[in-house]
């Protein structure tokens, strides 16, 4: 623990050789293409599948009358139908499905289903669709949440007014979409019980089997859900809707039933980062101390519930930023529209925030006549100070280790390109971990020892973020063996939750270090008995075991000798936490991560290209558990946050950023203060690490052409000189 290991996926994915789940096949399989509706908003007059049938080779259509009545899912509210049902709701759902034995078949059929819809008046603006017609009978709001903290401060202690310095932004966010290298995909076999086995790439087995059982009318236990290899995740595949169709094809077919989504296809169902809408007040004294910070928050939660409430709750103890604020109101909102469905990506909720705090942070140095940095570093958060939620931060809060740490890194060694504008720009995030506001979060895992080789299964899934290689490093570390065999148990045993905030790192590594531990006791308790001791007097470490005194030095060999097989299961949970209250107040995160980033860029100011030259992060890890995997980890989220802040806009055009794109990322410090509670002490860092990248970024260029930069991306038009 603690040193860079090789991930066991990493030589089969690099030489194509690892199988993902549209690499899948089955004898007999059919192909799933599905029917999408062109309009955003439309009622649905009829649908007529004939011409269909008469498609050589389609053997099964199916739209909403062929499932149960009220047929839906979603994470928290079951409100998006598997196939559309009298209207639709954003242009690109689902209205029929088509099996055939090939795909071109499959698309044939799919192009002659006539779908006959009265288009209706769409619903785009978050704004507007408050007062709009609603979508939903309870409504086009998704959550409300009036947060109001502390009280407005007017004067000094000694009764003399306080003079504010007062600044406003309205700032807005674009929907990002994940882009994950592998689209959804899905493989639905019938089993002979009449219920059915599915292959999907998941990271939450157990939610999605739930939901499809319920969504089929059939008892969860004859739905059998297998993680498959997942191309990505970045907190999207949450839509059980395509996993479903395939599942009634099968069933109704009776033959296996395949489908892969294309990159439009993908782009169109949704899942991806929340748009925003964000109008900000800060007010601050002469001597740059936070006064109040008032804010509006909307998200365009689109056209059904998701995650968007959680979200919601997630951003408002990050609006004000990780700053000390004696007093908060901050509106957030959470509305349906006629657009695609949001849905989470890493930072969710936090990376929207952050750019229109940190945004308003220059502005309010710049009022000031102060340096970004030290005003920064006079509000910054510490342990034992408040969250505007009025939770109080017990573990560690490295704000200002943090942001020192890149302030005083050096600066890229390369000048500026000629004819070019250079600019730095700062920027301090925090993300909520695990699950919030009362979440009941656990995870089990079951190791088994038989003659020096470990297994360890858990329902926890791999989908790229090197939950592998940590659990093979925890058994290392707690057992002395060399390697150890993952297996993934799907939904055979107890949930693991999610991916995504720092779960899997803290939850399922949680579980299987304490199910080693019990083992190791267990082995060490005889080999202690011979020299008159404790086993926890004894410490296995590098495939030795050896005594507190040094008088013991045995191979750890020793541990199997006479050994039968051992199994032991583990679990661990989540801290509690608590709902927000009314006024968003109340001890809703079990954990909080922070990170601080610094951006240079050289900007051309006659074609308003943007070059970023250099980011330079600290971050908030609580213990490094693996460097390489780490910084990958950093990289991966760069790579996202440059995309947002640049490129991407998936409304307008979809412009992922390529290997050319990412700059020189280096870590100026790993922070590690280890969370009490947390395995090992570590948290999780893709989320985190993502959350202040496209604020610096904007901070950069703002610094070097002095424009106000009030929204994402930054396109060359809106940087360009006059």
């Amino acid at each position: 623990m603690g040193e860079s290991a090789p991930r066991p996926d990493g030589d089969a994915k690099a030489r194509g050789r690892f199988s993902y789940t549209g690499d899948l096949w089955a004898p007999g399989l059919l192909w799933c293409v599905l029917v999408r509706s062109p309009h955003r908003h439309a009622r649905i007059l009829g649908v007529d599948a004939g011409a269909a049938y008469a498609v050589p080779g389609v053997r099964g259509v199916v739209t909403a009358a062929d499932l149960p009545a009220g047929a839906c899912h979603g994470a928290i509210v079951a409100d998006r139908p598997v196939l559309a049902d009298g209207v639709v709701r954003f242009a690109g759902e689902a209205v029929a499905a088509v099996a055939a034995e090939t795909l071109q078949a499959a698309r044939a059929g799919a192009a002659a289903v006539l779908v006959s819809y009265q288009p209706l008046e769409p619903a785009v603006d978050p704004e507007h669709a408050f007062a709009g017609p609603p979508l939903h009978p309870d409504g086009n709001v998704l959550r409300h949440i009036a947060l109001r903290h502390g009280r407005p401060v007017r004067v000094r202690r000694d009764g003399t007014p306080v003079e504010e310095v007062v600044v406003e932004g309205l700032y807005e966010v674009p929907v990002q979409y994940q882009a994950n290298p592998a689209t959804d995909a899905a493989l639905a076999l019938p089993s002979p019980d009449g219920g059915v086995e599915l292959h999907v790439a998941t990271p939450y087995p157990h939610a999605d089997r739930d939901q499809v059982a319920e969504c089929l009318g059939l008892p969860a236990g004859m739905v059998r859900l297998m993680p498959t290899g997942a191309g990505g995740s970045g907190g999207s595949r949450e839509d059980v809707g395509l996993t479903t169709v395939v599942g009634l094809l099968a069933l109704r077919t009776g033959r296996p039933v395949k489908a892969v989504l294309d990159r439009d296809e993908s782009l169109r169902a949704g899942g991806h980062r929340h748009a925003a809408r964000m109008k900000y007040t800060h007010r601050a004294d002469r001597d740059g101390r936070l006064l109040a910070v008032e804010a509006q928050i909307i998200l365009d939660g689109g056209a059904y519930a998701g995650v968007s409430a959680e979200v919601v709750g997630r951003l408002i103890g990050c609006a004000a930023g990780p700053y000390m604020v004696p007093y908060a109101a901050v509106d957030a909102w959470a509305v349906r529209t006629n657009n695609a469905p949001a849905g989470a990506m890493r930072g969710p909720g936090a990376v929207q925030v952050c750019f229109a705090h940190e945004a308003q942070m220059d502005k309010l140095a710049d009022a000031l006549g102060m340096d970004p940095v030290e005003l920064r570093l006079r509000n910054a958060l510490s342990s034992g100070t408040m969250l505007t939620t009025g939770q109080v931060l017990d573990g560690p809060v490295p704000v200002g280790a943090a942001l020192r740490a890149v302030a005083e890194a050096a600066p890229p060694a390369a000048p500026p390109a000629p004819g070019t504008l250079r600019g730095t720009g700062y920027a301090v995030g925090l993300m909520p971990l695990l699950g919030i506001e009362g979440a009941d979060e656990s995870s089990t895992a079951t190791v088994r020892l038989d003659g020096g080789v470990v297994t360890v299964t858990c329902a926890a899934v791999e989908v790229g973020q090197g939950f592998v290689t940590l659990v093979r490093q925890i058994v290392h570390e707690v057992l002395g063996v060399p390697d150890a065999i993952v297996l993934q148990a799907g939904t055979a045993l107890p949930t693991a939750g999610a991916p995504g905030v720092g779960r899997h790192t803290w939850l399922t590594a949680g579980a299987v270090e304490q199910a080693a531990r019990e083992i190791r006791e267990r082995l060490l308790a005889p080999v202690a008995a011979r020299y008159g001791m404790t086993a926890r007097l004894l410490d296995v470490r590098d495939g030795r075991i050896r005594s507190y005194d040094g008088l013991i030095d045995l191979p750890v060999d020793v541990m199997y000798e006479d050994t039968a097989t051992v199994t032991t299961a583990g679990a661990c949970r989540a801290p509690s936490t608590e709902p927000l209250d009314d006024a968003g107040q109340g001890n809703a995160y079990p954990a909080v991560a922070f990170s601080a980033c610094r951006v240079v860029v050289d900007l051309d100011p006659e074609l308003g290209t943007i070059r970023v030259v250099d980011v330079t992060g600290a971050y908030d890890a609580g213990r490094v558990l693996d460097p390489a995997q780490a910084r990958v980890r950093v990289e991966s989220s760069v790579a996202m946050g440059v995309g947002l802040a640049l490129t991407e806009d998936a409304e307008a055009v979809w412009a992922p950023p390529g290997p050319w794109d990412v700059p020189s990322v280096r870590v100026a410090a790993w922070i590690e203060e280890p969370q009490p509670g947390a395995p090992f002490g570590a948290k999780g860092l893709g989320d985190a690490a993502v959350v202040p990248v496209p604020a610096a970024l904007a901070a950069a260029v703002r610094d070097a052409t002095g424009l106000e930069i009030p929204r994402l991306p930054m396109r060359p038009r809106d940087v360009v000189a006059d």
